[in-house]
């Protein structure tokens, strides 16, 4: 089981690419530009942890699984 699970509020994403630049393995832009998560759940945390600090509409949640 992964230790780790990570969402993305997509009502307050606001499609900077922040986190697909920081953290291009695990962040892509959607047709709608929005930002999706292409693994969910991961078992260490690497740079998803830059990807929520720096997100400008803190809509990025990683929470223990």
């Amino acid at each position: 089981m992964a230790k780790y699970k990570i969402t993305i509020d997509e009502e307050e994403c606001i499609g900077c690419g922040t986190c697909v630049a920081l953290c291009a393995e695990n962040y892509e832009m959607t047709d709608d530009n929005k930002a999706k998560v292409k693994n969910p759940e991961v078992d260490e945390l690497g740079c998803n942890e830059d990807a929520k600090e720096s997100c400008p509409a803190s809509c990025i949640k990683i929470k223990e699984a």
